[in-house]
């Protein structure tokens, strides 16, 4: 099975660069990418990026704090596009699981990413009030995990395996931190993983051995010495 691979970000002429790429799949945005970007207008910068990416999936976050106006602007966001994909989070602000909402959206058949999880018992909840009949994603934010001293493979593993048999829905790395995560990825037969453009072209750097890596490094060290014209 393949993990694809999308890339996690918001910028127009990045968004146009990757989606000419094969290897590239889809694209995930959150409302601080989008600020990143310089979006002054959600929806119009949205439509802009989707005049380009037509046909690859992307992900639109709601931004709503409330059960009402996230599904007032999910199905505003859903009408965007056949590609769209509208990210819920698990949770609101203050804590309050979003599963009305999420039940609501994906019995109408509208593609769902749902976003910040690092339970598997956020997972079951999830799972459970999504229509198996509609695509979906749960977003399973790994590298967060880690950066806390947190394992996230356990969470990936029963995930995985709790979903592994409906078709519609995939399992996402989130918040890569490092090339290898992509590896881990694939090991673990992860539907898809996410990342900044910056993880995707190390990926391509991918089967060099240690002796031209150890060259390359000695080299780079030697070329910044003598750019610092360093003198003992």
């Amino acid at each position: 099975m393949k993990t694809k691979i999308f890339c996690d970000i918001a910028d127009y002429k990045t968004i146009k660069f990757f989606n000419s790429k094969s290897f590239v799949d889809g694209f995930t945005t959150n409302p601080s990418l989008m600020r990143l970007a310089g979006a002054k207008n959600y929806k119009l910068y949205s439509l802009r990026i989707l005049k380009i990416c037509k046909k690859k999936p992307i992900s639109f976050e709601v931004f709503a704090d409330n059960a009402k106006d996230m599904l007032k602007q999910a199905y505003e966001i859903n009408s965007w596009g056949k590609n769209v994909y509208v990210k819920i989070p698990v949770v609101n602000s203050k804590g309050t699981f979003m599963g009305a909402v999420i039940k609501e959206l994906s019995d109408k058949g509208i593609k769902l990413n749902i976003t910040a999880v690092y339970t598997f018992e956020q997972t079951q909840k999830i799972y459970k009030k999504l229509n198996k009949k509609t695509k979906s994603i749960i977003s399973i934010f790994a590298g967060r995990m880690a950066d806390k001293g947190k394992d996230p493979l356990p969470i990936f593993k029963k995930s995985i395996s709790l979903t592994k048999k409906s078709k519609n829905v995939d399992i996402l790395w989130a918040s890569t931190r490092e090339a290898y995560n992509y590896l881990q990825a694939k090991q673990l037969k992860c539907n898809i993983i996410t990342m900044p453009p910056k993880i995707i072209n190390q990926i391509n750097s991918f089967g060099k051995s240690f002796k031209e890596m150890t060259l390359n490094t000695v080299v780079g060290f030697m070329k910044d010495s003598k750019k610092s014209r360093f003198r003992l």
